[in-house]
């Protein structure tokens, strides 16, 4: 028998950020489900609302929405009753929640989470920082950083870096290279949050030798070989130990899994995500 497909239409006035990572959290809990995501971003017009409907009436399916318009939702809500489709108002509970306990009531305008203020200039230039200081580039700056991460190759450097960048936090990145001893910046630091990044060495390996075959390079090279991967990530580890930095193993953690572990780190939870 075909596998049935299932519609989730996801409607945001915003980015479509927060309802994204809302249904993607849920959807992994669910095994052998096949689901075709229609996105309907950046709704402020009637109009816009009108192609929505066609989308639902089209394909039937759940709506998840993050719309905080009560005309806009109204008439979204109204085409779900019609067509017999669940819709899903995301952020009705937090908002009615916390309007009890502030006893006041929220404002209704879409994207204020992203408006241009001082947070968001400040990720533009931790963007811009981080993007300075990639893969051991500026080692001379590398004081003016929150967090100096470390690790040898296909660690997720780079990524982690960028990803907190996106936070706001100054991230450098720095990469550790067989027979070649650490810069001295790096071992001189006493300001920044040094973390340095681990991973097994087997799913390093074959991380390395899928990077290599990707780019059509001989895979007979020291860098995809199983006892020279072991070889680097132990002196990782030692120089980690050696030098007191937080260590953390990625080898099962996501990017974001990752981040969150550093931010902890650092006292400080800069989670802004769009809807």
């Amino acid at each position: 028998m075909p596998q049935r497909s299932h519609h989730i239409h996801l409607v945001s006035d915003a980015t479509g950020e927060t309802v994204s990572n809302v249904v993607r959290a849920c959807l992994v809990q669910f095994e052998d489900v096949r689901v075709i995501h229609h996105r309907w971003w950046l709704l402020r017009s009637m109009g816009q609302v009108t192609r929505v409907v066609e989308g639902i009436r089209r394909d039937p399916g759940m709506v998840v929405c993050t719309v905080v318009d009560p005309q806009l939702r109204g008439v979204v809500e109204d085409a779900c009753r019609e067509l017999n489709v669940p819709c899903v108002p995301l952020l009705d509970p937090v908002m009615n929640a916390l309007s009890r306990l502030f006893e006041a009531k929220g404002h209704r305008q879409p994207g204020r989470q992203h408006t241009l203020d001082e947070g968001y200039f400040d990720r533009i230039e931790a963007m811009h920082f981080a993007l300075a200081l990639d893969d051991g580039q500026s080692l001379d700056r590398l004081n003016e950083a929150e967090v100096v991460v470390v690790g040898v190759s296909r660690t997720s450097k780079t990524p982690t870096s960028m990803f907190l960048a996106n936070k706001g936090i100054r991230a450098a990145n720095v990469p550790l290279v067989p027979g070649i001893d650490p810069p001295e910046q790096l071992l001189a630091l006493s300001g920044p949050l040094v973390v340095g990044l681990t991973r097994d060495p087997k799913s390093l390996a074959d991380i390395r030798r899928t990077r290599l075959r990707m780019m059509r390079q001989d895979d007979a090279t020291d860098y995809a070989d199983l006892e020279k991967v072991y070889q680097e990530v132990t002196e990782a580890r030692r120089l980690y130990a050696r030098m007191g930095w937080v260590t953390i193993d990625v080898t099962r953690k996501s990017i974001e899994e990752v981040a969150a572990t550093i931010m902890q780190k650092l006292g400080t939870n800069p989670w802004e995500g769009g809807r």
